[in-house]
């Protein structure tokens, strides 16, 4: 398939308040209405409702179409598949025919718009596979297109921008990623005789930078005036500029989804399908991150830096620090929340340093000294993993939890510290042992919340730009 990069005819932004894109929203929240967990539809009268609805969608679907040339052979097979689902009387989606025509990651232009629909899950949203539908653009700034085509490879990466979305988007979710979509493992057409059925090839991962820089603003403006916290110029900036910031999170978003696949790994990178301790893949989401701060880092110094690039790159510096330190401790419970791990370890490691000052009831950084205290962190992440390629599971996974228990303190019923653990039971079994609040908030971070978790809690379904209601 030629690499089309032609852009939607029309303004996409101009669909949001269109009655095609109307209808589709409002037949995917019919859809939603009568769908069970797996998406299936059962009853006469559900079905029936289904039906009235999924011709909607075609139709509105159909109309919609040529606004998104690029995506042609995807809005296609989105009515094919919508016509078989209905014609198997509503079972299971299989939506396998749609999402191999799917390929936002071949026209990575600024400004391409995109009109999703799928029956899916969101990412720390519904786990349903209900019918949702986004309408969204892609960003695509040219230093980012340079970056990626130079050092920072990452051919899977599909920055986005909400332009309009269905209720399952009305949610904290930031992504968009082809294994939520509802599929059933088919044999490709082509392949040999006695091939096993398996699920499509999946190339793109979509990430609502937006949002991130949205929620971002958001919850560290309040977060810096709570904390008294005084800014450099360039970060205050980044918090008033909200196109800024998006193109900021892209660059960090760009080096930090390509770090899963890359180093020095022990372990499947994405750690699909393992069970084990919570608080390790709060050390790999923040092993990614601490790559795009050191990565930023050389960018921001290095001469042959291209001054945009530059600039991004000394802002990059301020996103991680300030969303890790920030916003993850306090989103979401204390039930083996690792990305709150992750962040409450950047900041006691940052405080233990004597960068980070909680004084008078006032928050202070050294500035100068913060980035290479970062990447101290970052160095001692990356040992723990080359050196744990040479160890059993269950050995790194103690070496892990010594690494921040170094750092914080684990909760004073911890078996794991006690070492009331099975050593030799199975991975599930040791897993089972692990405290739910593994590490607590510390006393800062639980006065923070009672100030700053109203904001954070705000943020679910936020976007960069007003949405039409």
């Amino acid at each position: 398939m030629s690499m089309v990069m032609e852009r939607p005819t029309g303004s996409a932004r101009e669909l949001v308040s269109s009655a095609p894109w109307n209808d589709v929203k409002q037949a995917c929240i019919t859809l939603q209405s009568v769908q069970s967990h797996d998406g299936s539809v059962s009853g006469a009268k559900a079905q029936s409702t289904a039906r009235t609805a999924v011709a909607s969608l075609i139709a509105s679907v159909t109309t919609l179409a040529p606004h998104f040339p690029h995506d042609k052979d995807y809005l296609e097979a989105v009515v094919e598949d919508c016509t078989a689902w209905q014609e198997s009387s509503f079972g299971v989606p299989d939506f396998y025919r749609s999402l191999s025509a799917f390929h936002p990651d071949r026209t990575r232009v600024d400004g391409t718009a995109h009109l999703v629909v799928f029956p899916m899950f969101t990412q720390n949203g519904s786990t349903n596979r209900f019918f949702e539908a986004v309408l969204c653009e892609t960003i695509w700034p040219d230093f980012v297109a340079a970056l990626e085509a130079d050092a920072y490879s990452n051919a899977m990466f599909v920055p986005v921008r909400f332009l309009d979305y269905t209720p399952g988007y009305d949610t904290n979710s930031a992504v968009l990623f082809p294994e939520s979509v509802a599929v059933l493992p088919r044999v490709p057409a082509g392949a040999p005789a006695g091939t096993a059925p398996e699920l499509p090839a999946f190339t793109w991962g979509g990430i609502f930078a937006d949002r991130e820089a949205a929620r971002f603003r958001a919850v560290v403006r309040d977060a810096v005036d709570i904390t008294k916290l005084e800014l450099p110029a360039d970060a205050r900036e980044l918090l008033e500029d909200q196109n800024l910031a998006e193109k900021t999170f892209v660059m960090w978003d760009l080096i930090h989804d390509r770090t899963h696949m890359r180093g020095d790994l022990p372990f499947d990178p994405f750690m699909i399908k393992q069970r084990m301790p919570f608080y390790l893949y709060g050390l790999e989401e923040l092993r990614c991150d601490l790559t795009a701060f050191r990565e930023a880092v050389s960018l921001a110094r290095s001469k042959k830096t291209d001054p945009i690039t530059r600039k991004h790159a000394s802002l990059v510096l301020y996103a991680v620090v300030f969303d890790r330190i920030f916003r993850f401790p306090l989103t979401g419970n204390r039930v083996r929340n690792y990305d709150s791990v992750a962040g409450q370890l950047l900041f006691a490691w940052l405080h233990q340093s004597r960068v980070l000052h909680w004084t008078d009831t006032q928050l202070t950084i050294d500035w100068d000294a913060l980035p290479d205290v970062v990447v101290k962190l970052s160095d001692a992440i990356n040992a723990l993993y080359w050196q744990s390629i040479d160890r059993p599971k269950i050995v790194h996974w103690l070496a892990a939890h010594e690494l921040i228990a170094g750092v914080l303190a684990p909760h004073p019923a911890s078996k794991f510290a006690s070492g009331d653990i099975p050593l030799e039971g199975t991975p599930g079994d040791i897993t089972d042992h692990v405290h739910n609040d593994e590490f607590p908030l510390s006393m800062f971070y639980e006065a923070l919340a009672k100030k700053l978790g109203p904001t954070i809690a705000a943020t679910a379904g936020i976007t960069g730009h007003a949405r039409v209601a």
